[in-house]
């Protein structure tokens, strides 16, 4: 059974279109289970109706004209519990539905199995026999894995409009992935395919070893002035050090590295694109065994340079456009930052990427332009999508693919919307962050990138809540030495001085990885990242203290705050460490001031160890990004699960009010720097429990701002009342939205279903 079931398989997914695959599926299918009748039925949602659409064994004419309610009939008894339903006498069933087109009568014995896709209802497969017979676990088994395999084919066959059925109107597809820029955008969408294959490329022996080496030269100096070319059409629009980003493809192309070891291997005997394939394919190898998401990115970019070079060496242009709509929504396998740059900046509205996450080069350069992005779109069907009208929710991560007509409307409202709030609110950014009952609610930013903002922001904000240091050890080769830092941390601390400035130790490992330092682990999340890398590594630990402490002589504005704290001793440590930072210094003739010490609560253990860390710390700071997936036990980057991560979980909350009523207790300031920050109905929340400050990015500063300008302190702790006796997410969303709703608030919140 398994050798038919993989056979069928293959058949239906080399099928030429939807309506192949499905013949060929039902035949198939009949053969193979020694049935009578095989039929399959797609769900209509906007009908909430089964249409049958292929059979073999009932009448051909019934195809298309056969509509089920949910619930009606046996096939709409299986859609609407989704689960199976095997039965030896179909007839004698209460839900039994006869429909004359179909010739069914004859057919006694019946099962039919549910096609789901991502929780949402497809279509139920059925086969029926004219003898009574009571299908075994084995064809039940056979039938359940065709339906699951039918999901992948029919969503990707709504989404490219491959459906063309009468009965069917429209051809509205949704897809999920990961949230990685907000905003929302309405376009066409542009597909961008790989420049060259490097997986197709020949083994030959050159005839000329001098002249290989030349063209090979020449094929990465043209790529090197496409990437410089496309730097320069960004520099205006990005900071000086997302820029930093070009480089690293630059350093990448320079004779130390990928120039030089394709050079060895054309002198070993192998041509130059086959020598260029060899190299780039081993470099992708190693670098995607490694089960992190920001060495996986890396592995993007170097596929993405070497398939440049493969099409210069092959004399093939880079498969991009030569012009853009005016409303591009760039869909695409990988999309790199040297592909961003090649798209006008006023036509390009939206990014949608089979692979990467959250923490990719082209999400931290989307989110600093403003681009609405969502990546790791793992089903999403790249054949055929090519200009097809599509509307991108950044907030929800989501694309729809050919909206309705109602879809668009309500988009494009929105959008409107959003454009004329984000300029309302702007004349108020200068304005304290106070309530209409006069509670102060400090704001602050976090940051790690675009250091340039920090003149416009400063007169808006109470501090930098969170400096991410690892960012610019990210966008380098090597580990930036004592004084680069110190530069770098120099700029930060006078940039907002005399306003605090949180600079987080470097916090690595998980989905934060350094392409010259690789963790491979089976499970990053829960290994060796934050503090446990750098009390393992105290002379890259030292560095960086030096550095911080050497950046703010005569400024007085740092706080050092160290990341992934699981245990007490980590903390003792990490404090020995810095008080012999000072005392070097002190001998070295440069005094400093000891800064004050906090520590991150994202690990769950933390919340029950709040005594014993304000022994030994000025402050704390809930990462509630972190805090959330361990408490939950959720991957936010992993685009199936990622619907469960909810930062207004019940359990969350609770635990983030135990954590503020344990800092007021100790008389210790708290903060959050999370994405709960920056959601206004979340800020309301943290404000009533009693956090002293919160900490987020700089575009969520307007809103929140907005948020607690209009909401009293008494009234957002009724809200916190009302919540905290809720039992379920759902139900917390659903009464913060009324509770917006009534204060007239719900246009600050992201749009809902």
């Amino acid at each position: 059974m398994l050798e038919v079931l993989r056979r069928v398989i293959q058949e239906v997914n080399g099928a030429r279109n939807l309506d192949a695959a499905l013949s060929t599926m039902v035949r198939r299918i009949r053969k193979a289970m020694q049935t009578d009748v095989c039929s399959f039925y797609l769900y209509d949602k906007e009908l909430e109706s089964l249409v049958l659409m292929e059979t073999i064994g009932l009448r051909t004419q019934a195809v298309g004209r056969v509509v089920l309610p949910l619930g009606e009939g046996l096939v709409g008894l299986v859609a609407k519990r989704s689960e199976p339903l095997n039965l030896e006498d179909a007839q004698s069933h209460s839900h039994f539905r006869y429909f004359e087109a179909t010739g069914e009568e004859r057919y006694s014995s019946f099962l039919g199995v549910p096609i789901i896709h991502q929780r949402h209802m497809l279509g139920v497969l059925v086969v029926q026999q004219a003898e009574k017979r009571r299908y075994d676990d084995e064809d039940e088994a056979f039938l359940v894995t065709m339906a699951a395999q039918l999901s992948g084919v029919l969503a990707h066959a709504l989404a490219t409009g491959n459906l063309t059925r009468p009965a069917l109107p429209g051809g509205q597809a949704m897809f999920k992935g990961v949230a990685a820029s907000p905003g929302m955008a309405m376009g066409e969408a542009v597909v961008i395919t790989p420049p060259a294959d490097l997986n197709s490329v020949p083994d030959l022996i050159p005839s000329d070893q001098e002249y290989e080496i030349a063209r090979l030269k020449e094929a990465i100096g043209k790529t090197r002035d496409e990437i410089r070319a496309a730097a320069e059409r960004l520099v205006n629009r990005i900071s000086s050090q997302e820029l930093a980003l070009f480089d690293v493809y630059q350093q990448m192309l320079g004779e130390a590295a990928l120039s030089e070891e394709v050079e060895k291997r054309i002198r070993e005997g192998q041509w130059a694109p086959g020598a260029l394939a060899d190299v780039v394919r081993r470099h992708v190898q190693y670098l995607e065994r490694v089960d992190d998401d920001y060495l996986r990115e890396r592995a993007a970019d170097i596929r993405d340079l070497g398939r440049r070079v493969l099409a210069h060496l092959q004399e093939d242009t880079p498969s991009t456009p030569e012009t853009y709509p005016d409303n591009a929504i760039l869909v695409g396998d990988e999309i790199s930052v040297a592909m961003l740059g090649e798209v006008p900046r006023d036509k390009l509205k939206g990014l949608v990427s089979v692979r990467g996450s959250s923490t990719s080069h082209v999400a931290i350069v989307a989110r600093a332009m403003g681009i609405p992005t969502v990546l790791g779109m793992v089903d999403l069907p790249l054949p055929r999508l090519n200009g097809a009208p599509v509307v991108l929710d950044g907030h929800r991560g989501r694309l729809f693919v050919r909206p309705a007509a109602e879809l668009q409307t309500r988009y494009a409202s929105l959008i409107a919307e959003e454009k004329v709030l984000s300029e309302v609110l702007e004349h108020e950014q200068d304005l304290p962050s106070r309530t209409p009952d006069g509670h102060e609610m400090p704001l602050m930013v976090n940051t790690g990138l675009a250091v340039d903002a920090s003149a416009l922001l400063k007169s808006r904000i109470g501090g930098v809540g969170l400096y991410r240091t690892e960012v610019p050890f990210m966008i380098t080769e090597r580990f930036p030495g004592e004084k680069e830092q110190m530069r770098m941390y120099r700029e930060q601390l006078k940039g907002f001085a005399p306003l605090p400035v949180v600079m987080r130790t470097l916090d690595i490992g998980g989905d934060k990885d350094l392409p010259y330092f690789p963790i491979e682990e089976a499970n990053p999340f829960l290994g060796w990242r934050g503090m446990r890398v750098t009390l393992d590594h105290p002379e890259v630990l030292m560095v960086q203290l030096r550095a911080m402490l050497k950046a703010s002589h005569d400024l007085g504005n740092l706080y050092v705050l160290l990341p992934m704290i699981t245990n007490v001793e980590e903390v003792d440590e990490a404090i020995r460490l810095l008080d012999r930072a000072i005392l070097e210094l002190g001998e070295e003739g440069i005094k400093v001031e000891r800064p004050k010490v906090g520590v991150m609560i994202e690990v769950p253990a933390t919340i029950y160890q709040m005594d014993a860390l304000a022994k030994r710390v000025d402050f704390f700071s809930v990462g509630s990004n972190d805090l959330t997936q361990y408490l939950l036990a959720v991957d936010r980057n992993n685009p199936r699960v990622s619907s469960l991560y909810d930062a207004l979980h019940p359990a969350l909350l609770g635990a983030l009010q135990e954590l503020a009523q344990d800092a007021k207790r100790l008389n210790k300031p708290i903060s959050l720097c999370g994405e709960l920050a920056g959601d206004p109905a979340g800020a309301l929340l943290l404000m009533a429990m009693g956090f002293t400050s919160l900490s987020m990015n700089a575009p969520s500063l307007p809103k929140v701002r907005a948020a607690i300008r209009r909401v009293t302190l008494a009234d957002a702790q009724t809200l916190l009342k009302e919540i905290m006796r809720l039992d379920t997410p759902a139900l917390v969303h659903e009464h913060l939205n009324k509770r917006l709703d009534e204060w007239q608030l719900s246009h600050l919140l992201p749009p809902r279903d």
